[in-house]
């Protein structure tokens, strides 16, 4: 036996996997409250002893971990085009695992220097221009940022003629230059990037978040939680060598205050009468809907579904659904136990959360006509074809009706510009894995894959 521990520092609950990389097996789980205020070893500990009364008492070969505590990556990124380079800023932090709290988009104001300082952000993005084009607006920001202080880490990945006049500008200040987010128009190249903001996360965040006790016991890297499913989903897609994935997929985790989609997939036009707008997306790409969650953020999701689809889908009078939402968005740890009037809410909040996260995260089509007759304009991914829906956090965990539940990221016809899977199977995971498998992934890939194939809950087809 060689055993394996990998550690999600969780901003509510710190959770621990035990494998064994010989027999490639998952040997259990635990979780417990993440002990963030106080000392986040504290929560560990407690975490652990609960594995080990599952397990018995093992002596791990290697521990790896990841963490979204504290608050999780918290970035503000900075561009010129709001559809170009601003959402090319956007794509590069989403992927390195960050909560991105604040998009800019041209010059910055005062306006927007208070808000940067309330938000007191880990990371900063400043991008702007195609390599070659325009230098005034990164220029004007970069001497904004200087002028306003502060200690947080500048990443500059913008219009490479004038990145090092950036550097220049921002002296005195931890200043990251990376090549351009996106160097000519409808081309985007943020790998670079993303892996420099991960590197300050490690080198940084970690201290700041007050990980760095839990670091020391690590054996390698630790990374943001995001970063760790988004590879943990490339490789349940993709597979590996000796070991194949399941193919293009889509996956879903609804928490207590945001909703995260990830779609590994192509997704251009699939046919020659359909020309695509904006910037390529990212095969892996992953969004977060901040206004949408179970508990933090439930008016998100009424305001995002309406009160009729609410009422619909749980059978809720419209007065005892308000009741019951006030509720829960004050008392935020509330589960619905045996309580039915509770559980049929949740089965109607979390459907409407998953429809409306995914729906935001696909692409759109629009019939349009043109000299040479009619044609179609696609924007963002085409999910049309996935064929795989994955799907976590606790009010799909804890139902009876995920499958139910997971069929609401299904194409509509009542909206058919919504590029969302026409069909798919739907996988569960109901021991909250998809994290430590992440982690896995970068160590022994293989392993990984052959334990999410094992325990996600296959549910079959659903359409």
């Amino acid at each position: 036996m060689k055993p394996v521990l990998l550690i999600d520092f969780g901003s509510t609950y710190t959770k621990v996997t035990a494998v064994d990389l010989d027999a490639q097996v998952l040997l259990g789980t635990a979780a417990s409250y993440t002990t963030v205020q106080t000392d986040i070893n504290d929560g560990l500990e407690k975490a652990l002893a609960i594995l080990e009364k599952k397990t018995g008492k093992l002596s791990y070969h290697k521990t790896y971990a990841c963490s979204s505590a504290a608050g999780g990556l918290r970035m503000i990124t900075s561009g010129l085009v709001p559809e170009l380079t601003g959402e090319a800023a956007k794509l590069a932090s989403l992927g390195a695992g960050a909560k991105v709290v604040k998009v800019y988009t041209f010059q910055l104001t005062e306006d927007d220097v208070e808000e940067i300082r309330e938000e007191k952000p880990d990371i900063f993005l400043l991008v702007g221009g195609t390599d070659g084009g325009n230098t005034e607006c990164i220029l004007h920001n970069a001497k904004v940022l200087a002028e306003m202080g502060g200690d947080f880490p500048i990443v500059v990945a913008g219009n490479r003629t004038a990145a090092r006049q950036c550097e220049r500008i921002l002296e005195g200040r931890e200043v990251y230059v990376c090549p351009n987010v996106m160097p000519k128009f409808g081309t985007l190249n943020i790998e670079p990037t993303q892996k420099q903001i991960r590197e300050i996360f490690l080198n940084r965040i970690i201290k700041a978040k007050g990980l760095s006790k839990a670091a020391a016991l690590l054996s390698d890297i630790m990374m943001p939680t995001p970063a760790a499913v988004l590879q943990a989903m490339e490789l349940l897609a993709q597979g590996c060598e000796g070991e194949q994935g399941i193919g293009e997929l889509v996956a879903v985790d609804v928490g207590g205050a945001t909703t995260d989609i990830y779609s590994i997939a192509d997704g251009m036009p699939e046919h020659m009468s359909t020309v695509y707008k904006g910037l390529p997306e990212p095969f892996a790409k992953r969004t977060v809907e901040g206004d949408i969650g179970m508990r933090y953020s439930i008016k998100g999701i009424v305001e995002a579904a309406g009160m009729d689809k609410i009422c619909r889908l749980s059978g809720l009078e419209k007065t005892r659904a308000l009741e019951l939402i006030d509720y829960l968005a004050e008392n935020t740890d509330t589960v619905p136990g045996d309580n039915q009037e509770l559980e049929r809410l949740d089965f109607a909040l979390a459907s409407a959360a998953i429809e409306e996260g995914v729906a935001r995260h696909a692409g759109t089509i629009e019939e349009t006509y043109t000299l040479m007759g009619k044609t179609y304009v696609q924007e963002g991914k085409n999910l049309t074809k996935v064929g795989q829906i994955v799907v976590t956090g606790g009010s799909l965990i804890h139902t009876r009706r995920t499958a139910e539940i997971a069929a609401h990221a299904l194409y509509d016809p009542l909206k058919p510009q919504s590029l969302r899977p026409m069909k798919a199977d739907v996988w569960v995971d109901r021991k909250y894995i998809l994290a430590a498998m992440g982690l896995l992934a970068s160590y022994h890939p293989k392993t990984a894959l052959a334990i999410m194939k094992k325990e996600l809950e296959f549910y079959g087809h659903s359409e």
